[in-house]
């Protein structure tokens, strides 16, 4: 028999999803691949709205994440669905609205996942939720995204220690061979 851990799985959140999320979501997918543990934890990410379902990511965005060489894939915006707050270990909240509208949504005993991505920050962990969040880029100009680069990158190694952390407490699953 074979044990494998099975994946923890990070879901980060902001209102379109063609912005923060999709930077968030390509940022930590690299951390986690550098940190060795790319194979045992998945990171997606979606907004609390369907204004942009099927766009890319903003091409600003994408500019910012290739001038950091971290790669940003197809993405196509999506929103966030109810079934996820069950199927995730972790939804990140990019702004204090997008974490007050995912915490209305959780169904009961699933609360608790809902986090802000700065919390993960050492410099701004203490700091109350409405002074965690990130602003949307996408009305600025290019230094906004760099701006967003720099809040997200902040909270990075923080968030892959938490999950280094939850995969040490997870029970192996054991498949047959």
């Amino acid at each position: 028999m074979n044990s494998t851990a099975s994946p923890y799985r990070i879901i980060t959140v902001c209102t379109g999803n063609i912005c923060r999320s999709p930077m968030a979501e390509f940022m930590l997918t690299d951390a986690l691949h550098r940190a060795g543990l790319d194979d045992r934890a998945e990171v997606d990410s979606a907004g609390t709205t369907d204004y942009e379902v099927g766009r890319p990511i903003d091409p600003r965005a994408a500019r910012v994440l290739d001038a950091h060489a971290v790669p940003s894939h197809q993405h196509a915006a999506r929103k966030f669905r109810t079934e996820w707050f069950v199927e995730r270990d972790l939804i990140l909240a990019l702004d204090v609205d997008h974490y007050g509208h995912l915490r209305e949504l959780a169904p009961a005993g699933t609360e608790h996942k809902v986090r802000m991505l700065r919390e993960f920050d050492p410099a701004v962990a203490r700091l109350d939720h409405l002074d965690q969040g990130i602003e949307d880029p996408w009305f600025g100009g290019q230094s906004d995204f760099e701006l967003t680069w720099e809040l997200i990158h902040a909270a990075v190694p923080g968030i892959v220690e938490h999950v280094r952390s939850e995969l040490t407490r997870r029970p192996p699953v054991f498949a047959g061979a």
